[in-house]
């Protein structure tokens, strides 16, 4: 089964046009399936008036979606976070006349110019999608350990504690204990589910519901990372390069609180120090991460522009 994530931003409410609604938050997922393919989308609920749904709805992203009603700062800050976050191909649909030339040249050198320009037939798109779905992931390496950073989690009676994520690298496999980062906390995996179907392993790519043994539903929080990987650190400072977008005009000062965002964490921190494009923060929770990710930058403070660029985890 190959699963394609897509993350839809626009008017909210434009995926369920494109899949069942499942899980709803601060971001909700609809889901379809045909066939061996499977799709997720995810829709930033409450964004813009929160940047942090936006960041985690993009963040698990394999593709995007991105509806244009009007060429305003909401695009544009969208354009950047899909930027920010690598998000490699998408669609994008024009509604309200606005012409694919208007919208081209804005995409013109960043990671999106291959986004292509299309109209607004969810039915055509839902398509399109399923055939990328087919590809997707094709390429992913097997391994023996699994990283999966967590979105959700509760207590389902007779169960007991259910986790939701997507992997991000490796193979996740029944029966694996893995721990739950950036805690010592072990956990068994009793089953995992993949669209409501029972398997015995998920792959990258693959969004799953995971039952757990030895762990409680209080010993999580998003963003939270389930993993058998020993190369997986845990840091409260951080020193990194900064690659900011080309229309930052703030300086990054001693004393500025930075957002930062990696797989599904997003955690506030304080410069503590800056060197040219080389910056030291410290938070006030530990960031998992892998030594030379990338995480994205956001400071809430920024006005109309609160994507700030990437920073690179040393």
């Amino acid at each position: 089964m190959a699963n394609l994530t897509v993350a839809v931003l626009g008017p909210t409410g434009y995926a369920k046009n494109l899949g069942k609604k499942g899980t709803s938050t601060d971001i909700t997922f609809y889901n379809l399936k045909k066939g061996t393919a499977t799709l997720t989308f995810i829709e930033p609920t409450r964004y813009p008036d929160r940047l942090a749904p936006l960041f985690y709805a993009v963040s698990m992203a394999d593709a995007a979606v991105v509806v244009v009603d009007q060429l305003d700062a909401t695009f544009g800050e969208c354009l950047l976070m899909l930027q920010a976050a690598g998000v490699p191909r998408g669609f994008i649909v024009l509604r309200n006349y606005i012409a694919p030339e208007q919208v081209t040249p804005l995409l013109k050198g960043t990671a999106l110019e291959n986004y292509e320009c299309v109209e607004d037939d969810p039915i055509v798109l839902r398509e399109r999608l399923l055939d990328e779905a087919a590809s997707a992931h094709a390429d992913a390496e097997t391994k023996e350990t699994c990283i999966v950073p967590i979105d959700h989690f509760f207590n389902v009676r007779g169960i007991g504690t259910v986790v939701l994520g997507t992997v991000a690298d490796g193979t996740l496999r029944k029966h694996d204990e893995l721990r739950v980062f950036p805690t010592e906390k072990k956990a068994l995996v009793r089953s995992i589910q993949k669209h409501d179907d029972d398997f015995d392993e998920a792959s990258v790519g693959d969004r799953a519901g995971i039952a757990l043994k030895n762990v409680d539903e209080e010993d999580f929080d998003r963003g939270y990372v389930l993993s058998d990987d020993p190369t997986l650190r845990c840091e409260t400072t951080l020193t990194g390069t900064l690659d900011l977008v080309p229309f930052w005009k703030t300086p990054i000062t001693e004393g500025m609180v930075l957002h930062l965002g990696h797989w599904v964490q997003y955690l506030p921190s304080r410069v503590v120090a800056v060197e040219g494009a080389t910056v030291t923060v410290e938070l006030e929770k530990e960031l998992v991460f892998k030594a030379g990710s990338k995480a994205v930058v956001t400071y809430l403070e920024g006005g109309s522009l609160r994507v700030a660029g990437t920073i690179t985890l040393e």
